[in-house]
């Protein structure tokens, strides 16, 4: 990767949040802190950045993001039925390293065209915060090239992410680990895993 090419500016907890809420409106990619490694954000209903997501981890325009939210709020306005039983045994379990799949009113362009979105509220206080002060849910895939292992380093994730329109909200060097665990809530309250991660089910 040249070194000639800017490295996104740097961002710190303690720092006012307006830089950021102002970067995710239009269109900023934030390189965000979770649970276990650096993630991805963008508002998940921005096609454009969304876009510039796919680009930079060279990922398939077919495969949907992962969502992240501060609470039910931000899950509703995501167009998440507030009567679905599966968004209430998520609730239950929230904030944790669990993603759940959730039926949408309608696609997200971060949903690849898809009517379900993977959502969870991390267990992350801080980006938990972060999230309400931008005050929307954002995308939160990993880090990373399509196919390498997540960035764990906020040098690494800044340097990877040279010369692109993004903000990385430094945390330092994070544990790692396994990634949230993905589940699929089935009428009748049989829960399907579909990806074994943090939380034992």
């Amino acid at each position: 990767m040249s070194t000639a090419l800017a490295a996104p500016p740097r961002w710190r907890f303690g720092a006012p949040f307006a830089p950021l809420v102002a970067a995710v409106e239009r269109g900023a990619i934030l390189a965000v802190p979770t649970e276990s490694s650096y993630g991805l954000a963008v508002d998940p209903r921005d096609a454009a950045a969304v876009a510039g997501v796919f680009e930079a981890k060279g990922r398939a325009a077919a495969e949907p993001l992962p969502v992240i939210a501060a609470d039910r709020a931000q899950i509703l306005a995501l167009g998440v039925d507030a009567a679905d039983p599966a968004l209430d045994w998520a609730l239950a379990r929230w904030p944790a390293a669990l993603s759940v799949v959730l039926d949408l009113a309608a696609p997200l362009a971060a949903t690849a065209g898809e009517p379900t979105v993977a959502v969870r509220i991390p267990a992350h206080e801080g980006l938990r915060r972060l999230l309400a002060e931008v005050g929307r849910a954002l995308t939160a895939t990993s880090a990373n090239p399509s196919g390498a292992a997540p960035y764990l380093e906020a040098d690494r994730v800044a340097d990877w992410l040279r010369g692109r329109y993004a903000i990385v909200v430094d945390a330092g060097t994070l544990p790692g680990g396994p990634p949230s665990t993905l589940v699929r809530w089935r009428a009748g309250g049989a829960v399907e895993v579909l990806r074994r991660g943090r939380v034992e089910l």
